[in-house]
């Protein structure tokens, strides 16, 4: 605890620095709350400061229902106050002309540092998010009743999505009828319990994903081994496994909710999702353009962020926010999306689990997929670029046409659950997504003011205002090795964000650790210090003839898991590019390392 608050001392000295005011107030503010409510002062309540900040950025003014936890003096909390005073009137509470975007980022800064720290949420709020969990999905029950009455919402949806995507589906349609997706399997976990190269032994196989995803054409190398389905067991609907829906951290206010997915369909989802990415990411399909062409990102978040930023220089654009976006997802709305293209929509229901294990209970399920299937990502962004659409079209009064879609190709975007749209806009999507049965976060979208926040990006008057993040506590050993790593990041980042003094101050901690901790290049391999001076140089290699320094380095303990005869022969069928296997021994071991360590030697600096 000690070693955080002194971490929060020394940002607010290089927070002090950079906007010409002091925290020392602050710092006693801090010191004196954390003994009375603990961690929760620094990970919950300090967040929920910033919160209250940008809501008040939004709204142009601070009103009585923010900051309720700390005192004031006139509009404005005491704490902090040095840097508020450069961003809003202590006397009106109203927003400067010219507000100190410096001191923005500052106050953010020093309330977000400690917000999405690696620790265990207390029990209560882990039932609360589960509880929060199962009523998201009575309401999700609730809304297709609604949904399956409203013939003119369901027909608006399918026009468009045919509209935007018709295109595509066509040609991924006629690829699954041709059998030419590729599975493959991800790194994370299974509600089977299969791990690393055990993946590629599967034994259970769902009978409705046989139709359209046949065990021997993708789970054995070839029909020479047809002997091997002796050893696979087709399991009906009612024995399918249910996704395992299980809690991962996120923050100490609230955790994360994923579902683990069975082996067999996180394989089938995986081939789904990499040739529906490929297809929707790239500019032309069947020949011609695409009319949403840069509307929808998978894997590149930069233009996302360069339209935050644009937005928040001139108020054009706005940045919204979902809550549950993915839980959120109905099941009907992805049949109604797919249903003209048979064999896509055949795949996609076959390959989605329709059962979660929560709680030690089995539920029945009406969203699409929760977060941890592969294809959630991509239809859930697909959904959301259909409904802004129809919102567009409502608004302008006009059947919606491909030119008039093209003509937002630089206003609309949508990456997952980060919406882009004009502010102009910004009621009519907000109405059409919540009669669609999702829920914008208000506290989270930004379409007044000049602060816009998106794909991890924080933007005030165009002036990049994202924070450094402390995602570990403090190490105190060396066996800590995952907070090593952490720090030593923690302490790169605030070097090159211009935090000179916490810099230094996380130098001296890591020093005392690891007693060698060098200047290196970002690209070394090394657990070093990043500066723009340099980098050291102890001694130079003899073959390479490269800078070497004496550094700590990361290695695994790899997971055991040999694989050989006819599944190791699956295995480099299916792999994906013409270069070898990284590691040699891929079919000895594979999987999430079990355990990390740092070791000591000479490490090329560059």
């Amino acid at each position: 605890m000690k070693s955080l608050i002194s971490l929060w001392q020394t940002v607010s000295q290089d927070m002090g620095d950079l906007c010409g005011t002091s925290a020392t107030l602050d710092v006693r503010t801090v010191k004196r709350r954390v003994k009375d409510e603990g961690v929760s002062f620094l990970t919950i309540t300090l967040p929920d400061f910033c919160a209250d900040l940008q809501k008040a950025l939004h709204r142009g003014w601070v009103g009585p229902d923010l900051f309720q936890a700390f005192a004031r003096r006139g509009s404005l909390p005491r704490f902090l106050g040095g840097f508020l005073d450069h961003v809003f009137d202590r006397r009106t509470g109203w927003l400067l002309d010219t507000p100190s975007s410096d001191c923005i980022y500052a106050i953010r800064q020093l309330t977000l540092l400690f917000g999405k720290i690696s620790l265990e949420c207390s029990d209560a709020r882990k039932d609360k998010a589960i509880n929060g969990y199962l009523t998201t999905e009575k309401e999700l029950k609730s809304w297709d009743s609604r949904y399956a009455e409203r013939e003119e919402l369901s027909s608006a949806f399918q026009r468009v999505t045919m509209l935007l995507y018709g295109d595509v589906l066509a040609t991924m349609d006629s690829d699954v009828h041709n059998g030419s997706l590729i599975p493959r399997h991800g790194p994370g976990s299974t509600a089977d319990g299969l791990t690393g190269n055990g993946k590629y032994v599967q034994t259970e196989w769902p009978d409705r994903l046989e139709e359209w995803f046949p065990y021997l054409e993708n789970a054995l190398p070839s029909y020479r081994y047809h002997g091997m389905l002796d050893r696979v067991t087709f399991l009906s609907p009612r024995d399918e496994r249910p996704v395992k829906v299980i809690l991962v951290p996120k923050t100490l206010k609230t955790p994360r909710i994923i579902a683990i997915e069975p082996t067999a369909m996180q394989y089938a989802q995986q081939a789904a999702m990499e040739r529906l990415v490929e297809l929707l990411e790239s500019d032309f399909a069947l020949g011609r353009r695409s009319c949403f062409s840069g509307m929808l990102g998978f894997t590149d978040q930069e233009p996302n962020q360069f339209l935050a930023k644009k937005g928040s220089e001139d108020g054009v654009l706005a940045t919204l926010d979902l809550s549950e976006a993915s839980d959120r997802v109905s099941n009907q709305l992805v049949l109604d999306m797919f249903e003209p293209f048979h064999h896509i929509n055949g795949l996609v229901q076959a390959s989605r689990s329709r059962k979660a294990l929560v709680n030690e209970k089995v539920v029945r399920l009406s969203k699409f997929a929760s977060m941890g299937s592969a294809l959630t990502f991509p239809v859930e962004a697909m959904v959301f670029l259909a409904i802004i659409f129809i919102a567009i079209e409502k608004q302008l009064n006009t059947r919606i046409t491909r030119k008039i879609i093209s003509s937002f190709r630089d206003e609309v975007r949508v990456y997952g659950d980060d919406i882009i749209v004009p502010v102009n806009y910004v009621s009519a999507v907000t109405r059409e997504l919540e009669n669609f049965g999702f829920r914008v976060n208000k506290g989270k979208s930004y379409w007044n003011g000049r602060f816009r926040e998106s794909c991890g990006k924080d933007y005030y008057a165009g002036d990049d205002v994202s924070v450094v993040r402390c995602r570990s506590l403090i190490p105190t050993k060396r066996r800590d090795v995952q907070e090593i790593v952490s720090t030593v990041s923690l302490r790169n980042q605030m070097y090159l964000s211009g935090c000179w003094r916490t810099a230094k101050y996380l130098d001296g901690l890591l020093t005392e650790l690891l007693r060698h901790f060098p200047a290196v290049l970002p690209e070394s391999p090394a657990l070093g210090r990043v500066s723009f001076l340099g980098y050291d140089t102890h001694k130079e290699c003899s073959t390479l003839h490269r800078p070497l320094v004496k550094a700590w380095t990361v290695s695994e303990d790899p997971r055991d898991s040999r694989l050989d005869g006819p599944d190791a022969l699956l295995k480099w069928f299916l792999k994906r590019g013409e270069n070898p296997f990284v590691d040699r021994r891929h079919l000895e071991r594979s999987g999430r390392p079990i355990a990390l360590h740092i070791n000591l030697g000479w490490i090329s600096a560059t």
